[in-house]
């Protein structure tokens, strides 16, 4: 018999319930008795919906109120003095007070910083460690969780973080030190947390170590070794998880660690299969994640087939299928889509789904056949019937490929990729050009998308507006935003996109290649979910995306209004991308596309126009060695969008929570006029990346976290501008928030913003 396994579900829920639930906790409508009882239905929802698609064992642990590594840093009893003071009880309010920045009190504090998930756009909550930490069991959410899924009967699988992976994904607070310092304390814990599950009859304990598809340092490696060696509880069988990518150097390392069991990632990682076959030692079993956690592509099930056939030989039962890795960065539910069409949603695949393409793979791999038996056995099943019917339909569909896409590409040339002059004499022209004082204030686009815009945009899509009456009001939606930035006094104007629902579904949404769901929803962080396009084909623009509004909100001031875009990089990271053809190759063809809109808004007399690109970082491999390629065709990328204009016109980019040290040779090449990043949560050490390297073009360090509702004060902001101009001359820096301000409320963006204004001036003064 063959063992399947799920690694995570989607904690959102299929309509996103646990967005609502929490933010009305949040906004106290409801109790943490109302919360944690919802959680409780949700949860089991879920776990039942697994138990039905065939699981042999079901994950526990994964779900989360917030974060998986914020639950863990509870867990562990990693919580900041500033949330939590020794007399305090730790509890879910604790949690969010951390989340989201908040004191014992109510007061507000910095919140913890916040960063990506290796390659993902999830993001979680960095553990904070100070050179005395303290470690202690502190949280029993786990251990509740546990024994709710016992009480259902269901067969469970706990979800840990491993301690290595911990300590690597934290930071030092404070004074630098080796966080390996703290690994025996913190070993001892885990030790007393696998004890607590063996007491509770768990059989098998997913501990993920997500590092170790990474190039670790000796130290790090030797670390992994000494700490399995000592989490060894008789009778507790451990299957380590790995995902993500390939083992590469770490693979001798992890096949003989002391644990029962290994996963891995087959997807990203095929090619590894042989080496760790091999390698195996021969009381292990051995977690194949075959179907895509990443991807919403149905599966090829021959291919797989193919690829499990030898495997499945040598190993016999020691073979277990599970997902890639959690299903965490997928939808719910494809049966939910309505209108997608039946040829585009016969190639789909959602969480539910790939869980029935796991049961038909447990089913055919628990048969007793040899080798060479497989065909006749699948070959009349339904289930493989429609998988080569889906993978046929997608090959011969004429909707993918596009000849005048492909040609224009052909066409490209050196010239496009460059701009007219370099920075130094391009700034001396738009200085003068834009006649801005110093540290110039800005934002970085979007404003709050209150009740009345998002009622009127449902209405619109559900044809009970009509499109005068919604053009209408969303023209005085932005009469409204500039006249609240006139006010605040705001050097640089944005339009505020009050028609758009999200920065890549919108642009999406006018692209050619492009597809997109009702409910395809997955999370960001927190609360905020995302709903991912999807690019299915060749991509090319049908027309205008955002000249007429830009250049509305352009007559209603005298001060310059900047356009808005979202870049190619981002526009493919936060999308589900086709599956044939390179990702260089797409994110070009949207460079393409994006480029003619850059060229447009400037020939309607916007003289300022900033591309986007918060996904730049996340798209890095987690394999140093590939990271030179994909460096420069994302580069690469980002210049063919933005190239094209004259030395007057300045262009901007943003990106946001993100280590910049890696790339910040590649950031300069992308040649933007101004780049604005995150660092108000960082305190401005993001910064340090951009000054060790003599970044030569201007900057906007984000002084105003937008993810907290905390609004900061002038001196506060006075103070981290001041920090700044020590590292970036202040001539060439500019003010603005963190981030876009569409999630948050008028009340607090106008006191912040008015603040922001006020420190500006107050800098000029000085």
């Amino acid at each position: 018999m063959t063992v399947s396994h799920n690694l995570g579900f989607p904690r959102i829920g299929a309509n996103r319930e646990l967005k609502r639930v929490v933010e009305a906790y949040w906004q106290g409508k409801i109790d943490s008795d109302n919360l944690l009882e919802h959680g409780r239905q949700l949860r089991a929802r879920h776990w039942q919906q697994q138990v039905d698609s065939g699981l042999d064992l079901i994950p526990v642990g994964d779900f989360s109120w917030y974060d998986h590594v914020l639950d863990t840093s509870m867990l562990l009893g990693v919580v900041p003095e500033r949330f939590c003071q020794n007399s305090d009880a730790i509890n879910i309010d604790t949690y969010f007070r951390m989340a989201r920045g908040r004191a014992p009190s109510g007061a507000p504090t910095a919140a913890c910083e916040m960063t990506k998930w290796f390659d993902t756009n999830y993001h979680y909550i960095v553990p904070e460690f100070s050179e005395k930490q303290l470690f202690a069991l502190s949280y029993e959410k786990l251990f509740e969780e546990i024994a709710e899924a016992q009480s259902l009967g269901h067969k469970v699988k706990p979800v840990l973080l491993g301690p290595i992976s911990y300590l690597w994904l934290g930071k030092c607070k404070g004074a630098e030190f080796d966080r390996l310092s703290l690994l025996d304390d913190l070993t001892a814990v885990y030790g007393e947390i696998l004890n607590r599950l063996k007491a509770m009859g768990v059989d098998w304990l997913q501990i993920d170590e997500p590092i170790l598809v990474l190039d670790l340092p000796s130290e790090w490696q030797k670390a992994i070794t000494a700490s399995y060696h000592s989490l060894q509880v008789k009778g507790l069988n451990i299957l380590l998880t790995t995902y993500f990518g390939t083992l590469a150097n770490n693979v001798n390392l992890v096949c003989h660690l002391p644990v029962a069991g290994l996963h891995i990632d087959a997807v990203r990682g095929s090619d590894q299969l042989t080496t760790i076959v091999d390698n195996l030692p021969a009381y292990k079993i051995l977690s194949i994640g075959v179907i895509d956690g990443r991807n919403i592509w149905r599966s090829d099930l021959d291919e797989i087939i193919a690829l499990l056939n030898p495997i499945k030989q040598r190993l016999k039962a020691r073979l277990w299928l599970a997902p890639s890795c959690s299903l965490l960065h997928v939808p719910v539910d494809l049966e939910q889509e309505k209108k997608l069409g039946i040829e585009l949603k016969s190639w789909l695949a959602f969480a539910l789904q790939k869980l029935d393409e796991l049961d038909v793979l447990k089913q055919i791999f628990s048969q007793a056949v040899e080798e060479n038996e497989y065909q006749a056995l699948i070959g009349p099943l339904q289930d493989i019937k429609e998988s080569r019917l889906s993978r046929q339909s997608r090959i011969n569909s004429t909707r993918i490929h596009r000849d005048d896409v492909i040609k224009r590409q052909a066409e490209i040339t050196d010239a496009m990729f460059e701009r007219t002059s370099a920075y130094a004499q391009r700034s001396l022209k738009q200085r003068e050009e834009l006649a801005l004082p110093k540290y110039p204030s800005t934002t970085i686009g979007s404003f709050p998308q209150t009740k009345e815009i998002r009622q009127a945009r449902h209405l619109y899509k559900q044809g009970e507006m009509s499109h005068e009456e919604y053009e209408s009001q969303m023209r005085k939606e932005i009469s409204i935003m500039v006249a609240h930035q006139e006010e605040i006094g705001l050097d640089v104007l944005v339009h505020g996109e009050p028609e758009r629902n999200d920065m890549v579904e919108y642009f999406g949404e006018q692209l050619e290649g492009f597809a997109f769901t009702e409910y395809g929803w997955v999370q960001s962080y927190g609360s905020r979910c995302v709903k991912p396009p999807i690019i299915y084909g060749d991509v090319k623009r049908q027309g205008d995306m955002t000249v007429a509004w830009t250049q509305y909100a352009r007559s209603l001031t005298k001060k310059p209004m900047k356009g808005m875009l979202t870049g190619p990089v981002t526009m493919l990271q936060w999308s589900f991308v086709r599956d044939d053809q390179p990702r260089s190759v797409t994110c070009q063809q949207i460079a393409l596309a994006l480029r003619d809109e850059v060229i447009a808004l400037e020939r309607a007399g916007i003289e300022v126009i900033q591309i986007d690109e918060p996904a730049f970082r996340e798209g890095l491999p987690l394999k140093q060695s590939e990271w030179k390629a994909y460096l420069k065709w994302a580069a690469d990328a980002f210049r063919l969008s933005s190239a094209g204009v004259k030395d007057e016109t300045q262009i901007h980019t943003h990106m946001c929570y993100a280590e910049f040290n890696d790339i910040i040779e590649a950031i300069a090449k992308l040649d933007a006029d101004v780049i604005t990043i995150e660092t108000s949560r960082s305190d401005m050490e993001l910064l340090d990346a951009f000054s060790e390297f003599d970044y030569p073009n201007e900057i906007g360090p984000g002084v105003y976290d937008i993810h907290s509702p905390n609004v900061p004060s002038v001196e506060q902001m006075v103070n981290l501008i001041k920090r700044a101009a020590d590292s970036i001359p202040a001539e060439r820096l500019w003010i603005n928030p963190d981030c876009g301000l569409k999630t948050r409320g008028w009340p607090e963006v106008k006191a912040g913003l008015s603040n922001m204004v006020a420190a500006a001036r107050q800098l000029r003064e000085a």
